[in-house]
């Protein structure tokens, strides 16, 4: 599995990162949500680099213009309901792409282990296709991993993308377990944080990404 870092290089993405991560700015829901779209436009032109691509020509109303354009076929997927601002700014840039929709939730067994249950699935045939999968914070890779593998149950793709805004070293060496260390799946983040706390939160991190973007539950 590939692991890309974009704060390793300096660009505008470490603006949001810093606004996102802010207190003070966190209050304002709305720019907290147009922040982590912003983000995930930024990581959409990021990982469209890596696509197949393939020549073109448009009519133009003076000639003909030869362009490469992607030739893959793209599934974009989130996890409800944190993931919908990440997934809204990569469907900016990926907007031909089909789309799936998982839910995930953590919830403690009766051994007071944290799990995570995976309900719900929209998707179509991923078989042969390109998935990219968003999703804000990968504290321990256990949602990652149940959504993937509810995921493969509509095909098996060609490539994987997951993307998230924060990861963890933990969270990466479960992915790299789980997933036999696979060299067909990249994990793109805007930066990688160095510990979880004791009820699974990353640190420094920036909080619960679900309630920053849409309010509390229950």
């Amino acid at each position: 599995m590939k692991v890309i870092n974009l704060s390793e290089q300096n660009s505008v993405l470490n603006h949001y990162l810093r606004e996102i991560r802010d207190v003070n700015i966190q209050k304002d829901s709305l720019r907290f949500r147009h922040n982590i779209e912003r983000i995930g436009e930024v990581m959409a032109i990021e990982l469209s680099k890596t696509l197949h691509y393939e020549q073109t020509n448009v009519q133009t109303p003076l000639g003909v213009a030869q362009v490469n354009i992607a030739s893959d076929s793209l599934v974009l997927a989130t996890i409800l309901r944190a993931g919908l601002p990440l997934y809204t700014g990569m469907l900016r840039v990926f907007d031909h792409a089909e789309n799936a929709f998982l839910s995930a939730y953590r919830r403690v067994n009766d051994k007071g282990e944290l799990e995570i249950v995976a309900e719900y699935v929209a998707a179509p045939s991923i078989e042969g296709k390109t998935l990219i999968i968003a999703d804000p914070m990968l504290a321990t890779g256990l949602s990652m991993d149940a959504s993937y593998l509810s995921l493969l149950k509509h095909g098996r793709p060609s490539h994987v993308h997951i993307c998230c805004t924060i990861a963890t070293p933990q969270a990466i060496d479960y992915l790299r377990e789980a997933t036999h260390d696979a060299d067909d799946i990249t994990l793109w983040c805007a930066a990688i944080d160095p510990i979880l706390n004791e009820h699974k939160y990353i640190v420094p991190g920036l909080g619960d990404a679900g309630d920053l973007s849409f309010g509390a539950k229950l």
